[in-house]
């Protein structure tokens, strides 16, 4: 979409009393370039747009108001969460997924490891980064060759490059909220 704020600028020049040939000079341009800028025919460059403010005596965020991108803003409901399980005893509960699979952007969950269940890979990872919080339970994160016990309230982040396990070797569930980037998406939507 094509910013058009010439009707603004001629509005504001108005309402002052003032003529073309006024602001013209006051902002250093031709007279033409300052109708053509009021009518939309051209985008002035920016420090014409800034001359043109400055000489109007209007903050720059007036002439911009109208101009707000949209933000992307993805919200899940709980009841509308979806849940997969991609190994017995664990079980992914989708929180937010940002971006396309191999983009930057995130996906999140929050996942739950029964009792001597356990999710990753020992033979390979993928690129990117990971980020966990143990929210309930005990997890023995494996990287590599290095064991890590983590508690309630632990969190970790890593290089997702290596190959990786979360396990959950208690006799309890274990309760974690994880973050990927960029997503994996081997979960299906």
């Amino acid at each position: 979409m094509k910013y058009q704020f010439g009707e603004k600028l001629r509005l504001v020049r108005e309402r002052r009393s003032l003529t073309l040939k006024e602001v013209a000079e006051k902002a250093g341009v031709s007279e033409s370039l300052v109708s053509q800028i009021e009518r939309n025919r051209v985008s002035p460059a920016i420090d014409t747009l800034l001359a043109l403010v400055e000489a109007l005596d209007i903050d720059l965020e007036y002439l911009l108001a109208d101009f707000r991108r949209d933000r992307t803003l993805k919200l899940v409901r709980k009841n509308e969460r979806n849940f997969f399980k991609t190994k017995p005893g664990v079980l992914y509960e989708r929180l937010a997924q940002v971006d396309e699979e191999g983009k930057d952007g995130i996906e999140a969950y929050a996942i739950t490891i029964a009792a001597g269940a356990e999710t990753g890979n020992a033979e390979y990872g993928h690129p990117g980064w990971e980020l966990g919080v143990v929210d309930a339970g005990q997890a023995e994160l494996i990287i590599g060759n290095k064991t890590y016990t983590l508690k309630p309230g632990d969190s970790v982040s890593f290089g997702a490059d290596s190959p990786h396990i979360l396990a959950n070797r208690s006799s309890k569930a274990l309760r974690m909220f994880w973050v990927m980037t960029p997503p994996k998406n081997v979960i299906s939507r």
